[in-house]
């Protein structure tokens, strides 16, 4: 907000922080997610990367995101290694790879002192996503994770509705992801994706795709962590040895029940994501493909309908984050540069030595990556087991308080 408005706001930066990409690159679309959101906090600066393992793919990929030669690499350990080095040097890292690199790629990054920003999930086992954590401790770096979605706008406004009491006690919570992408893929034959290869993807598909997205947001906006799940896999699309769908049921501390159900094979969906919470004395509602708006209907009252802007039930929390007025939308690359924002708010207090008041931050951390594999790995033995009950809790040795 302009100086002299009477809406919060974050501080403002010292200087846009250097911002390097590992992988990402010449057709990949996470990456331009990425750096769109980075680009439009006005907080980053993208500098470096190794945008492609292959030299060549590497050079062009580079050329397009106009960065210099010197800094274009093929190689996420030596990017490291000299980036650390250099006065010049990136501040963080984003991991845009396939799943299976973000723990050596990660580890070599703090190892260095540079900060993260990782994609999820956080890695495709518990061992890699603990040690992770561990390493995160011992570094002090900032390690984001970027479940992109509970930073929307108006998830920080059912968040902070909730944290308000403006549902009572949760008795219950709901979420669902559907999406129609993966309907006809398979992993027979060449050209099949990498999605669908368990060595770089993990022991699931569409639990940890976007089974991972729906547990965070739930917790997110609630306050509350899964703390057991019951899960069935299903094949709905084209034959392939990884679910595309599954269906859950779960239970939050404290013992609050709830649901979740996910599929990438749901004919005439495209990211229907939504959640439901529902208190004592009222519910609840926000769907990402609609994210101006928030449903709240207390108890034996008229539904009201919030929308995104200043004022009028917008909880402080939430509108740090508002870019313009209502009537004027704003979208998914909005969500990801207000995480990007967060972030490098974290990365410079760090590197200077400041503290931050508390709650001013909630962007996802390592911590967050973690339960989401413990949950992804309960699942898979949920299923195995025809739907029995499964702790997904992280183990008790793990730190688990935020960063």
């Amino acid at each position: 907000m302009a100086e002299g408005s009477p809406y919060p706001s974050f501080p403002a930066p010292g200087r846009r922080l250097r911002l390097g990409f590992v992988g990402g690159g010449e057709g990949a679309l996470i990456g331009q997610v990425h750096a769109n959101g980075a680009r439009l906090s006005n907080r980053w600066e993208i500098v470096a990367g190794a945008l492609s393992s292959d030299p060549e793919r590497a050079r062009r990929s580079g050329a397009a995101w106009m960065l210099q030669p010197d800094r274009v690499y093929s190689d996420y350990a030596e990017m490291a290694r000299r980036e650390a080095a250099r006065p010049d040097g990136i501040d963080a890292v984003v991991i845009a790879t396939p799943n299976n690199l973000h723990h050596p790629v990660a580890a070599a990054f703090m190892d260095a002192g540079i900060d993260i920003v990782s994609d999820k999930p956080l890695t495709t086992n518990l061992d890699d996503a603990l040690d992770l954590v561990a390493r995160q401790r011992r570094s002090g770096v900032v390690f984001g994770v970027t479940y992109a979605y509970a930073a929307h706008v108006m998830v920080r406004q059912v968040r902070a509705m909730i944290r308000a009491g403006l549902v009572g006690d949760i008795r219950q919570i709901h979420v669902e992801y559907f999406q129609e992408w993966a309907i006809g893929l398979t992993d027979e034959g060449e050209g099949a994706p990498w999605r669908l290869d368990p060595t770089r993807v993990g022991p699931a598909f569409t639990a940890s795709d976007i089974g991972t997205h729906a547990m965070h947001l739930a917790s997110f906006a609630t306050g509350l962590d899964v703390e057991k799940v019951r899960a069935m896999f299903f094949v709905s699309g084209a034959p392939k040895k990884l679910e595309d769908t599954a269906f859950m049921h779960l239970r939050f501390a404290g013992g609050v029940p709830g649901t979740l159900m996910v599929s990438q094979a749901a004919a005439g969906t495209q990211c229907g994501l939504r959640l439901r919470v529902f208190g004592t004395t009222g519910g609840l509602e926000w769907e990402q493909e609609n994210p101006e708006f928030v449903r709240y209907t207390p108890l034996d009252q008229p539904t009201q309908v919030i929308g995104r802007g200043y004022g009028a039930g917008m909880r402080e929390e939430a509108i740090r984050f508002v870019r313009m007025p209502r009537g004027h939308p704003e979208a998914l690359t909005d969500a990801w540069a207000n995480l990007y924002i967060e972030m490098a708010i974290a990365i410079e207090a760090r590197r200077a030595g400041r503290s931050l008041p508390d709650g001013l931050l909630a962007y996802p951390t390592v911590i967050d990556g973690a339960k989401g594999v413990a949950f992804v790995e309960a699942a898979i033995r949920s299923n195995a087991a025809d739907g029995a009950w499964v702790d997904c809790r992280l183990p008790e040795a793990a730190p688990v308080a935020a960063e």
